[in-house]
C-alpha cells in the first residue's frame, strides 16, 4: 500500500444556524479545505461525503452529486457514506483505502449535517434511527443504561462523568470554532436537569450543524495518515454480550495501532466520541489508555490530553461531519495551527469515531514519527 497524507483541513464552525442550510455549510468547509491544501477542484479524483440522516432532517437525498456540483466537483465519482454517527469516518475510511491502494491520487472527504431545522423531538426520533427502533428507545436511554451497568459493574460515579464534561467545557472555550464556549463547575454538571438517570443535561452532546473536509493525497506533503481501521459489532443492546464493552472500539483500535506500529503509550493525545460523557470513559478503555472499568478515575487524572477540542460535548456534535471534523483537528494539532488550543507535545494524535452504541467503529492514527 502506498503511504497517504491529509494535505488539507477545514470546517466551518459548529453551531445553530438558522441561516445555512446543509449544502451551503458543506461547500464551505470543501473550499476551505482545498484553500488549505492549496488546490484547485481539478486535481481531486473522487469524492467521499459523510451523512447520516440529511434526507430525514432536510427533505433532499441524493446528496453527494448534489453537493459535490455545488462545489464544482461535478464529473467525478461522488457517494455517499451512512454510519451513523461514524458516517464520515466510514467516508474517510473508504477514501483512505482508494488512495492507499492507487486508485486514486487524490481525494477529497466531507462530512456534514444539518440537524437544527427540525424540533427536538423529531431530532430524537431521526437519531434513533442510529439503534434498533424496536428495541433500544432513544439514546439518552441507551447510554443511561450503559451508565447505570458500568457504575453497578466498576464504582463509576457521577463525579467522574461530571469531570468530563467539566474538562471538554473547559477545551471548548478555546475553540473557536465551537458551539458552546462555556467553562461549568462540576457542582453545576452534577446539578443539571436530567435526561436519562443518571445522565443530566451536561452529560449529552449537542444539536449541532455544521460541515468538515479533507484532503488526502498520495503525492503532497501533509501529516501521515499511520493507521486508520473501520469495525462493527451488533445494533441492539439485548444482542451486546456486555453493553460497557464496545469490542468494535477495541478491535478497530487494534488494528490501527498494528498497522502504524505504535502502543496505545505511544499516543501523545487523543479526540474520541463523547456523544455522552460516559461513552468517553468508554473510549479511554477500549482504546487501551486504561484497564477496563478504569476509565472514570483515569478521566479524572488525564495523563494525556482528551478531546482538546472540546469534543463532541462543547465543540459539538452535527453527527455526520463529527468523524471528519475529529480527523481534521488531530492534522491541526500535530500541525500547530490549532490557534487558541494548541497542545505543547502533539506527534501523534488518535481520532476515534463511534456510530450508534458501538455498531461501527472508526479509529485512525496520524503524525510524524
Amino acid at each position: 500500500m502506498r503511504d497517504v497524507a491529509v494535505v488539507g483541513a477545514g470546517k466551518t464552525r459548529f453551531g445553530a444556524f438558522a441561516d445555512r442550510d446543509l449544502r451551503s455549510l458543506a461547500v464551505e468547509a470543501l473550499q476551505n479545505a482545498l484553500s488549505d491544501a492549496a488546490m484547485g477542484t481539478d486535481a481531486i479524483q473522487a469524492f467521499y461525503l459523510g451523512n447520516f440522516a440529511g434526507p430525514s432532517f432536510t427533505g433532499q437525498s441524493h446528496l453527494a452529486p448534489y453537493i459535490a456540483g455545488a462545489a464544482g466537483l461535478a464529473g467525478i465519482p461522488a457517494t455517499r457514506y451512512e454510519a451513523a454517527c461514524a458516517s464520515s469516518g466510514a467516508a474517510f475510511h473508504a477514501a483512505w483505502q482508494a488512495v492507499a491502494h492507487g486508485i486514486y491520487d487524490t481525494v477529497l472527504v466531507c462530512g456534514v449535517e444539518k440537524m437544527t431545522c427540525q424540533p427536538t423531538p423529531r431530532v430524537a426520533e431521526i437519531l434513533a434511527m442510529a439503534g434498533d427502533v424496536s428495541t433500544d428507545g432513544t439514546f439518552p436511554e441507551i447510554f443511561a443504561a450503559i451508565a447505570r451497568r458500568h457504575m453497578e459493574l466498576y464504582g463509576t460515579t457521577r463525579e467522574h462523568l461530571a469531570a468530563v464534561a467539566v474538562k471538554n467545557h473547559g477545551h471548548g472555550a478555546t475553540n473557536p470554532y465551537a458551539h458552546m464556549r462555556k467553562v461549568i463547575t462540576v457542582e453545576q454538571a452534577l446539578a443539571g436537569k436530567v435526561i436519562a438517570d443518571p445522565l443530566t443535561l451536561y452529560d449529552c452532546s449537542l444539536v449541532s450543524d455544521g460541515a468538515a473536509a479533507v484532503v488526502l493525497s498520495a503525492t503532497g506533503a501533509g501529516v501521515p495518515i499511520l493507521g486508520c481501521a473501520q469495525t462493527s459489532d451488533h445494533v441492539a443492546l439485548r444482542d451486546k454480550a456486555e453493553i460497557t464493552h464496545l469490542p468494535s472500539i477495541q478491535a478497530a483500535a487494534r488494528q490501527a495501532y498494528a498497522m502504524a506500529r505504535l502502543t496505545p503509550a505511544e499516543i501523545d493525545f487523543a479526540e474520541v466520541h463523547d456523544c455522552f460523557t460516559i461513552a468517553e470513559i468508554l473510549a479511554v478503555e477500549e482504546l487501551g489508555f486504561c484497564a477496563k472499568g478504569e476509565g472514570g478515575p483515569w478521566s479524572l487524572q488525564q495523563p494525556i490530553p482528551i478531546n482538546r477540542s472540546g469534543g463532541l460535548k462543547s465543540k459539538g456534535h452535527p453527527v455526520g461531519a463529527t468523524g471528519v471534523a475529529q480527523i481534521a483537528d488531530v492534522t491541526l494539532q500535530i500541525r500547530g495551527d490549532a490557534e487558541g488550543w494548541q497542545l505543547g507535545k502533539a506527534n501523534i494524535g488518535l481520532a476515534q469515531n463511534l456510530g450508534g452504541s458501538g455498531a461501527t467503529s472508526v479509529v485512525t492514527i496520524l503524525g510524524k514519527r
